[in-house]
C-alpha cells in the first residue's frame, strides 16, 4: 500500500506504444505506486513536455524532481526496488545484445513495414522480411528452452515482447502462416498472462485537475505467482 501522504512518481504513458508497454509490466512487477497519466500522442499536455522536451513516452517523474525518460532505464529503475521474478538476473550481456537488435535493427525494419507510407523509398514487404529473419533467429533459440536466455523470464523477454506483437499485429494472417512456432508460443504466453491485460487497462487522457490515477498492480504479481509454474510450450 502506498503512503497518501506521499507524493508519488508520476508516470507519462501511452497504451499502445511498445515501450511504454514494457516500462508498464517492469513497474507493475516492482509493486511500485505510481500515479498514471495517460497521454494522447497527437495533443501532448504542456505538464508532459515541461517534464522531458523530446516529447517521447514513457516518462518517470520522480517526487525529487528527477525524471527517467527512457524505457529501459525506467524498467531498470523499477526491478532496481523490487525484483520479485528475477528479471534482472541471468546472463546481462547476452540479453542486452538481443535488446540492443530489438531497439535497433529489428524496431527499424517494423517501422518501415507497419507505417511504409511515412518513410520516402521504404518498401514493406522487404522490411517484414528483414523483421521474420530477426524473428526466426529468436524462434531458433526458444526451441531450446522456453525463454529467450534459458528457462526462466528475464528483462530481455519482457522489453523485447511487446515490439514482435507489434510486428504480429500488422497482418495476423501473414504472421499465423510463418513456420515460427516456438515464437509464437512464446508470444501467446505473453499475451494471455492475467499481468499484461492488468497493464493495458483502458484510461481517459490526463487533464490538468482529474483526480489522480494510482497505477499498482499489485494482483500482477498474484497472475505471476499462479502461472509461474506453467511453461511455454509447443
Amino acid at each position: 500500500m502506498s503512503d497518501p501522504a506521499k507524493p508519488l512518481p508520476v508516470l507519462w504513458s501511452f497504451r499502445r506504444c511498445p515501450y511504454a508497454m514494457r516500462a508498464r509490466l517492469a513497474i507493475a512487477a516492482s509493486g511500485i505506486a505510481c500515479e498514471l497519466r495517460e497521454i494522447a500522442l497527437r495533443d501532448k499536455p504542456p505538464a508532459f513536455l515541461a517534464a522531458s522536451p523530446k516529447g517521447t513516452v514513457p516518462v518517470v517523474q520522480l517526487p525529487d524532481g528527477r525524471v527517467i525518460d527512457e524505457s529501459l532505464d525506467i524498467m531498470v529503475w523499477a526491478l532496481s526496488h523490487k525484483d520479485p521474478h528475477g528479471w534482472l538476473e541471468g546472463d546481462v550481456q547476452a540479453g542486452n545484445a538481443l535488446i540492443a537488435r530489438n531497439d535497433g535493427a529489428f524496431k527499424h525494419h517494423l517501422d518501415r513495414y507497419k507505417y511504409a507510407t511515412r518513410y520516402e523509398g521504404a518498401d514493406a514487404e522487404d522490411h517484414r522480411a528483414a523483421g521474420l529473419d530477426i524473428l526466426m533467429d529468436l524462434d531458433t533459440r526458444l526451441a531450446h528452452h522456453p525463454h529467450l536466455l534459458g528457462e526462466s523470464e528475464r528483462l530481455a523477454d519482457i522489453a523485447i515482447f511487446p515490439f514482435v506483437r507489434q510486428f504480429a499485429h500488422t497482418d495476423r494472417d501473414w504472421f499465423q502462416a510463418r513456420n515460427i512456432p516456438h515464437l509464437k508460443a512464446w508470444l501467446e504466453h505473453h499475451l494471455t498472462h492475467p499481468g499484461f491485460a492488468q497493464v493495458m487497462e483502458k484510461f481517459a487522457p490526463w487533464a490538468s485537475g482529474n483526480t489522480p490515477l494510482v497505477f499498482c498492480a499489485q494482483t500482477y504479481n498474484k497472475a505471476c505467482l499462479a502461472t509461474q509454474s506453467g511453461s511455454v510450450g509447443v
